[in-house]
């Protein structure tokens, strides 16, 4: 086997994620250090991006910050520092990824939202 194989089966994933899909909007929470003190950082946005690979999977997410400015992340998936993923809402996509967003603004910045069903408890 090789090491770099038996590192990654070392390896713990994170357990308590969702299940994302591609125009999601997600809520990430991330731990960010500042010198000696440790905070929670929430960072929102639509799922433009998705990418499989075992411990190395990762997603893009995109927002608009002020001035209309486009804020995109990459975060990987099992990353100690995502303390936790909420998924918002979904959305009716077609493509598995979702570049031509980046050039919409407003109005036909707008996906249209899927409703999933919920399992009867």
């Amino acid at each position: 086997m090789n090491l770099v194989e038996s590192i990654e089966k070392s390896q713990t994933a994170n357990a308590n994620l969702p299940t994302l899909q591609p125009g999601d909007m997600v809520r990430v929470h991330q731990k960010i250090v500042e010198g000696d003190r440790e905070r929670v950082q929430v960072f929102q946005g639509t799922v433009i991006r998705l990418r499989k690979g075992g411990m190395n999977a990762s997603f893009t997410v995109r927002r608009i910050a002020t001035h209309n400015v486009g804020v995109e992340r990459t975060y990987l998936l099992h990353s100690p520092r995502i303390e936790k993923i909420e998924v918002v809402r979904h959305a009716r996509v077609r493509r598995a990824q979702l570049y031509y967003f980046r050039k919409l603004q407003g109005k036909s910045a707008r996906l249209k939202e899927r409703i999933v069903a919920k399992p009867a408890a």
